[in-house]
């Protein structure tokens, strides 16, 4: 399974421990209201785990996006899927260093292509609480539309936008 992906500006690469505290501490902010913080150390530190877990269970997982030449991680992309998740997800959890510079849209186009191409999805959502703005219109840039009737994971209460469904190859 493929581990890093490129884009004219950035690497997409599987999360390393030396990715901990930047992620542990975007897990501690004000940031992270839209996927269940601000947390504590420990939560932050679990939330960090999984996403080294994922890889080790599914082989993929969220990405750690860094700049090329700058291996310094400035959010996390990609597809997601937890046991308790009902459908396949798209997401994406930026630092603060990383917003308003179009990584999020960089990087989501690229873990799109990547879920349809590599993994074989054809249909998966993005998961956005309701008051992250931003996220919503990344969603609606990236061609996503709200979906109503779907089910939002029990544990992650949120809007539900369903990235266009691809044909199967």
């Amino acid at each position: 399974m493929t581990q890093t992906l490129e884009t004219k500006r950035l690497i997409l690469r599987r999360p390393k421990a030396a990715d901990m505290q930047p992620t542990v501490d975007f897990f501690m902010s004000d940031r992270a209201v839209g996927v269940g913080g601000p947390y504590t150390i420990g939560q932050a530190w679990r939330h960090f785990g999984y996403e080294l877990g994922h890889w080790e269970i599914h082989g993929f997982g969220m990405w750690a996006v860094t700049l090329k030449g700058d291996d310094t991680i400035l959010g996390l992309v990609g597809p997601w899927f937890p046991a308790d998740w009902p459908e396949r997800e798209i997401g994406w959890m930026m630092f603060e260093q990383a917003e308003g510079k179009g990584i999020a849209y960089e990087a989501a186009i690229t873990a799109i292509d990547h879920a349809r191409t590599e993994l074989g999805w054809t249909n998966f959502v993005s998961y956005i609480d309701e008051n992250i703005t931003r996220s919503i219109a990344l969603a609606k840039r990236l061609g996503a539309r709200l979906d109503t009737t779907a089910t939002c994971p029990e544990s992650h209460k949120s809007l539900v936008y369903r990235h266009p469904i691809a044909k199967a190859a």
